[in-house]
């Protein structure tokens, strides 16, 4: 185990600047292949991003939430599919930290660890001597061929009893990997489906799934770390919200690298910049711009306040928490839609990046945990005084 300097959030996002070359490189052949490129992820190895959620005992930096907001938003920026792998990689490597110190131990071991995952329990388990034998297929993997390990959720069945939710965390090279991400948006994360047949779980493996979600860490050590206090779901909207905010400037970004050269087909304006159409879009989209960046931030505020604070969470702060990651993705959907729609027709060409810019906005908005309609929803029902009908919260 090692603990090395950590690295300050200019400096990580300092980081992420130098490896933009790279990134923007390999950008269309992510898209094609449906994957990251092996010189992609290993720059993101080199900026620290597979670091960020490790504990500092392991090399890593503890980073908090504000910073995943900020590095997000910041690859985003540059490309939807880096930043959303960089996202699922925050997500487990957060839940390993709820898994006893040996299991952190076996995991972190590995210099660099890259962890993808999901919390849907697709699997089953069924004791057997020493541990239990694992089956399941769990789709949208993010990262999973660059991956060394899965954590991954299931239920334990034993005669006469109830299924029992736990999460396991699974060495890659016992899983197969299904090339099935066949998709208009994203494409580059790789979210395949990942397959386990009879893999043996050695009993320190498995943990409660209320344990890893609630979270009550299993670490005697990271018990008193106070980033590994939050539940996972707002761990899920803090990991993300930033990215959805770098998608939005993506597209403002490719609007106005066209703008000096483009004028408005079939008028007589002599330059797209000057028709007053254009002004109008583009002082409503900066507006919102700001404002998805205003709930992203807010997330942070609240998750590190709580966190650092030790102040127990109220239902409505984490119904806000999820409504505030919905409306900065609607808001960013908004603001790649409007500069599709003045980017002219030559903007279908696959060279063109809004085009992949508003399908990966679309298909980011279509998580379970981000759609701004079902979670604007559920804040106005707790508002409202209802109780929340959801676990995820």
């Amino acid at each position: 185990m090692t603990v090395t300097e950590t690295p300050t959030r200019e400096e990580i996002l300092s980081r992420v600047a130098k490896a933009e070359p790279v990134l923007r490189e390999h950008v269309a052949w992510s898209e094609e292949n449906r994957r990251l490129h092996e010189a992609t992820v290993e720059a993101m190895a080199e900026a620290g991003i597979f670091r960020m959620r490790v504990p500092k005992r392991y090399g890593g930096y503890e980073c908090d939430g504000a910073t995943l907001v900020e590095v997000g938003a910041a690859l985003g920026r540059i490309d939807a599919s880096v930043a959303w792998v960089a996202m699922v990689n925050w997500i487990p490597t957060y839940l390993v930290c709820m898994f006893p110190d040996a299991v952190q131990d076996e995991v972190f071991s590995t210099p660099d660890v890259r962890v993808c995952g999901t919390n849907a329990p697709k699997g089953t388990m069924v004791p057997v001597e020493g541990g239990y034998l694992l089956n399941g297929r769990w789709p949208f993997v993010s990262g999973a061929h660059h991956a060394h390990w899965m954590e991954a959720a299931a239920v334990i069945l034993r005669d006469g009893a109830e299924p029992e939710p736990v999460m396991t965390m699974v060495p890659m090279s016992d899983m197969e990997l299904v090339d099935d991400w066949h998709t208009t948006g994203l494409r580059g994360s790789g979210s395949i489906t990942t397959v386990a047949t009879d893999v043996f779980l050695p009993a320190e493996r498995v943990i409660p799934l209320g344990a890893a979600l609630a979270p009550n860490t299993l670490s005697e050590t990271n018990r008193n770390i106070p980033i590994y206090s939050t539940p996972a779901t707002l761990v899920a909207a803090v990991s993300g919200v930033g990215m959805l905010v770098g998608i939005a400037k993506a597209a403002w970004d490719t609007f106005f690298d066209r703008l000096p050269d483009r004028k408005i087909i079939y008028t007589d304006y002599p330059s797209q910049a000057e028709a007053p159409l254009t002004h109008l879009r583009v002082g409503a989209a900066a507006h919102k711009i700001d404002q998805a960046m205003f709930h992203a931030r807010r997330i942070a505020e609240v998750v590190d306040h709580k966190a650092f604070s030790g102040e127990a969470w109220t239902v409505e702060e984490r119904v806000r928490v999820r409504a505030d990651q919905g409306e900065a993705a609607r808001l960013a959907k908004e603001v790649a839609d409007t500069f599709q729609m003045a980017s002219g027709g030559t903007s279908i060409y696959t060279d063109v990046p809004i085009q992949r810019i508003v399908r990966d906005i679309t298909s980011a908005a279509l998580h379970g945990l981000v759609v701004p309609d079902v979670n604007t929803e559920l804040y106005g029902r707790v508002l409202c005084g209802l109780e929340p009908n959801t676990l995820y919260m």
